[in-house]
């Protein structure tokens, strides 16, 4: 194959990798359009999009340290404005505690953590190790970023359930993972191409988990199970106590307050009537079974 052929596929394989990348960047559209919907962020959480933000910035920089990767720079500066635009809506509509721990997040991976990738790569190293040591770093990172489908792989073999691992989205990102694998391979750059591999193969598995378990029935979860024996409980409780509980409580305080405000007994006098503190209290026994009466 002719240089030229190289050259036409490495471009073929590039142009699809920011066809499908851009469709991977809009995936989350739906959940916003939720948030917006509902005013508020509820349970959603902005660590996606700050990783993204910040692998995107990654590789614009190693982009831009070596040559022929202009196809790097398009993708992930339309990715940066993407994840920017998320992460400004994310803030928007967050209650105050989640607000703050994004722009805690922010503060370390952007400015601190990315800061520290550049600073360090501009004054400590120089030429072809500059451009070796934040390949490396995108590397290690794009693993990273790789590995965390695992989660939820494990999700849905522990729960038989796949509402967690939408299909389409993981065809789309096992497509981005073959084309940018490509792509790396025909340029020769193994730091695009190696994380791929991996990216490649955990699309696969999650395609063929959601085939063997989208038509079994989920496992409930022991949490949820337990939770639910509790309020089943509680609503038989509830069911068991009368109607009349109030007023039996009421009757109850009223007939202790009558034996505390008895003085103790200090005889019975000849008639049978109870002597205390010599105030006698008359008391007719007309019951066979001598139960005393105490007129309220």
């Amino acid at each position: 194959m002719t240089t030229e052929s190289f050259a036409h596929l490495t471009l073929l394989f590039g142009l699809l990798g920011n066809a499908v990348s851009f469709m991977v960047f809009l995936a989350p559209l739906p959940t916003f359009y939720k948030v917006y919907k509902k005013k508020s962020t509820e349970g959603f959480q902005s660590v996606p999009y700050v990783v993204g933000l910040f692998s995107a910035m990654l590789w614009i920089y190693y982009a831009l340290l070596k040559a022929n990767a202009m196809l790097l720079i398009t993708i992930n500066t339309i990715g940066c404005f993407i994840q920017t635009f998320y992460i400004c809506f994310f803030l928007f509509y967050a209650p105050k505690k989640a607000r703050i721990e994004s722009l805690k997040l922010i503060v370390l991976m952007i400015v601190v953590g990315f800061g520290l990738i550049v600073g360090l790569t501009q004054f400590f190293a120089f030429g072809a190790n500059r451009v070796k040591i934040v390949g490396w770093i995108c590397l290690v990172f794009a693993l990273c970023v790789f590995v965390a489908p695992l989660g939820v792989v494990r999700q849905v073999i522990k729960t038989k359930s796949v509402d967690y691992m939408p299909i389409l989205l993981s065809v789309a990102l096992t497509l981005n993972a073959v084309t940018w694998f490509f792509y790396g391979l025909l340029l020769q750059d193994f730091n695009i191409a190696i994380p791929n591999v991996l990216g490649f193969t955990f699309g696969v598995v999650q395609i063929i988990l959601y085939f063997v378990y989208k038509n079994k029935k989920p496992i409930c979860n022991e949490n949820e199970k337990v939770s639910g024996l509790e309020i089943k409980n509680i609503a038989t409780e509830e069911k068991k106590i009368p109607e009349n509980k109030d007023d039996e409580l009421i009757d109850v305080v009223k007939l202790s307050k009558l034996m505390c405000s008895i003085p103790a007994v200090a005889k019975l006098n000849e008639n049978n009537n109870i002597v205390a503190d010599d105030h006698p209290i008359i008391v007719q026994p007309h019951v066979p079974n001598h139960v005393i009466e105490v007129a309220a």
